[in-house]
C-alpha cells in the first residue's frame, strides 16, 4: 500500500471518530492513531507526539468545509453555522439563546 493511500486510510478514520466523539483532541487522538496504525504514522515533534504532516494534509483536504481547528484548546470540531470564516477558530461558537 502506498505512503499517500496510507495516509488518506488514517484521515478517514480520524473523521469518523470526529463524527462518533463530537471532537478530536490532539493530545489524545495521536496516541490513538500509534496504537491503532503503528508509530510509523506519528513524529517526535521537540518531546511531543505528532500526527505525521501528510496525514494532518489529507485530513484538511477531506475537512477543508466541515471541520474547524480550535486552537486554544488544540481540538478538530465540526463547524457550526456561528463559527468564523476559515479553518482556525479561536473558541467555541457562539450559540444565540
Amino acid at each position: 500500500m502506498k505512503s499517500k493511500h496510507k495516509a488518506q486510510k488514517v484521515a478517514e478514520w480520524m473523521l469518523r471518530e470526529l463524527k462518533r466523539q463530537g471532537n478530536l483532541h490532539q493530545d489524545t487522538i495521536v496516541f490513538e492513531i500509534a496504537e491503532k496504525f503503528g508509530s510509523q504514522f506519528t513524529y517526535d515533534n521537540h518531546g511531543n507526539l505528532a500526527i505525521r504532516i501528510d496525514i494532518l494534509t489529507a485530513f484538511r483536504e477531506l475537512t477543508k468545509d466541515s471541520v474547524v481547528w480550535v486552537q486554544e484548546g488544540r481540538y478538530w470540531r465540526m463547524r457550526t453555522p456561528y463559527d468564523e470564516p476559515g479553518r482556525h477558530q479561536a473558541l467555541e461558537p457562539f450559540r444565540p439563546a
